[in-house]
């Protein structure tokens, strides 16, 4: 043996187990098959996936790490994967039987998308956690909610002016899938075969009804919820990726969740920034002041994390509310989390599907108690405390606990002056079986707690900086639409006084124009009247 290979030998003796896999994986002949054609057809696709993880490392070999340091959950992994590296056949040939998309490509058996429940058979407990995470529901609590959908139409449907003002068309399928569902998730329909022009002739494919989506909650072909590869990219699937604050900026960039730009305006976004490029985004566990030295999306609510002595500080958790004791996306107040990911289910004291009522009581039934909330915050706090003094932890919650409070307080105001508004005839709200959110002034209401109390909470929560607090979609904004609530509302009143009580004759007739008072109170809707399209 030459002294080149002796030393090559002792070197890979010396590394962990991860890095000392000094052959590639050996690739199986199905991916062989399949990276004979698409190396050519989707240069990008192999690429991406030739430098990945999943090529380099056998599923056996990724076994042999210590159990602290696996990034997969699995033990009882089927031998014709547990050998060979993590490729096209391996993912798109498992469970084949369990996809409504399952077809015959080039006389072998495949599926097209890939769900949670394949990804499940190496990450079983990554998998069962996200089903309990509120994202992998993010489909049917948009879609099954009544009171979100009527929101989501009049933003997303079409404007049709009609002679009683504007109506609202519900979006198209195409518009929902680019816009709300892009996060959230679309159905995907296995709709028959279809036959395509390729590089290799005419072939058939399913067509696929909501594709292509990625969202948190799509609802997959063998029935899952979710999508791996919205945090984890297809065909990477790097951790770098899901540790890195742009991906969670693809859908929590605001300005109703403004998650990213307030992180990138904080002190930790700021170093982030700054000094990123020094840090180990792919060390499992990772360790406090050595692999990063300042949190990110994924540092606070999901990594398994540890100081510099190795003892653990947070365990990695794919449900994300973990170490979260309150919701701070107001519906239209902020409060405290569900207690199951499925938010459809809940009814607040009116009936409605919403957390909270609008007079600010919470629909504590389906929501988590205090002792949750604190437990929940003890396991964030033990993050913060290894770069932070607790006088500085504390201070930081006792600020953060009073912003809930206080723009709490400021929505309720809102809602008040609304309510009033729809009491008085000026609006037509649910009472009056009609939308909340499809006239001019609703907007203003919505705005309020939607937009500007979102966005001081994150602030506040994030420690994201005094402009995102203040001026930027902020307090500013936020008592500004009080006040413009509150002066249309004090206008209609001095416009649309309430018609005064009729003055009697002996005989109880109404006096010469006190109907003529009456009728004009019930006039038809038009420029004027604040239930006109004029308004």
């Amino acid at each position: 043996m030459n002294r080149t290979v002796c030393f090559l030998l002792f070197a890979c003796c010396l590394l962990p187990v991860s890095e000392a896999v000094c052959a590639r994986a050996p690739v199986s002949e199905a991916t062989e098959e399949c990276l004979g054609c698409h190396s050519t057809l989707h240069p990008g696709i192999v690429e991406d996936w030739q430098k990945s993880r999943h090529a380099r490392i056998a599923p056996r070999d990724a076994l042999k790490e210590k159990p602290i340091a696996r990034r997969i959950s699995a033990t009882d992994i089927p031998d014709r994967l547990k050998y060979v590296s993590v490729g096209c056949a391996e993912c798109h040939t498992l469970r084949v039987k369990n996809h409504a998309d399952a077809f015959i490509h080039n006389e072998v058996e495949i599926h097209v998308v890939v769900s949670p429940q394949d990804c499940a058979v190496c990450h079983v407990t990554e998998a069962s956690e996200y089903a309990e995470n509120i994202m992998s529901h993010a489909v049917g609590n948009l879609a099954d909610n009544p009171v979100f959908q009527d929101l989501q139409r009049t933003i997303i449907g079409s404007p049709v002016r009609t002679e009683g003002g504007i109506q609202y068309e519900d979006a198209d399928a195409e518009t929902r899938a680019e816009a709300c569902y892009y996060c959230h998730g679309t159905r995907l329909v296995h709709k028959g075969m279809e036959t395509r022009n390729t590089g290799m002739g005419e072939m058939a494919f399913p067509r696929i009804e909501g594709w292509p989506n990625q969202g948190v909650g799509r609802i997959n072909l063998d029935g899952s919820r979710g999508s791996c590869a919205a945090c984890h990219t297809r065909h990477g699937f790097s951790i770098e990726v899901a540790r890195k604050p742009h991906t969670c900026g693809e859908c929590h960039v605001g300005p109703d969740v403004p998650a990213y730009k307030v992180y990138s305006s904080s002190k930790h976004g700021n170093i982030y920034a700054s000094i990123n490029a020094g840090w180990d985004f792919d060390a499992v566990p990772w360790t406090i002041g050595k692999d990063f030295t300042a949190p990110t999306c994924g540092g606070c609510h999901m990594s398994l994390l540890v100081n510099t002595d190795g003892e653990t500080v947070a365990q990695r958790s794919h449900k994300m509310n973990d170490r979260l004791a309150w919701r701070i996306f107001g519906l239209p107040f902020a409060h405290p989390h569900p207690r199951r990911p499925d938010t459809s289910i809940i009814k607040n004291r009116e009936g409605l599907p919403l957390p909270t009522d609008f007079d600010g009581g919470i629909a504590a039934e389906f929501l988590i108690g205090p002792v949750e909330q604190e437990t929940r915050t003890r396991t964030m706090q033990a993050v913060c405390l290894e770069c932070h003094g607790k006088s500085w932890v504390d201070g930081h919650w006792k600020r953060f606990e009073n912003t809930i409070g206080t723009t709490n307080r400021d929505i309720l105001t809102a809602t008040r002056l609304m309510e009033e508004i729809w009491s008085r005839g000026y609006a037509k709200g649910i009472a009056q079986q009609a939308s909340p959110f499809d006239e001019a002034i609703e907007r203003t209401w919505c705005d309020a707690w939607l937009f500007y109390a979102n966005t001081v909470r994150f602030a506040s929560a994030m420690a994201g900086g005094g402009d995102y607090g203040v001026f930027a979609d902020g307090r500013y904004q936020l008592s500004r639409r009080i006040r413009e609530l509150a002066e249309w509302l004090e206008l209609r009143k001095k416009l649309f006084p309430p018609p005064p009580e009729p003055i009697t004759r002996n005989g109880g007739q109404p006096a010469p124009g006190a109907a003529d008072l009456q009728l004009a109170a019930r006039r038809p809707a038009g420029p004027l009247n604040p239930t006109g399209p004029g308004f």
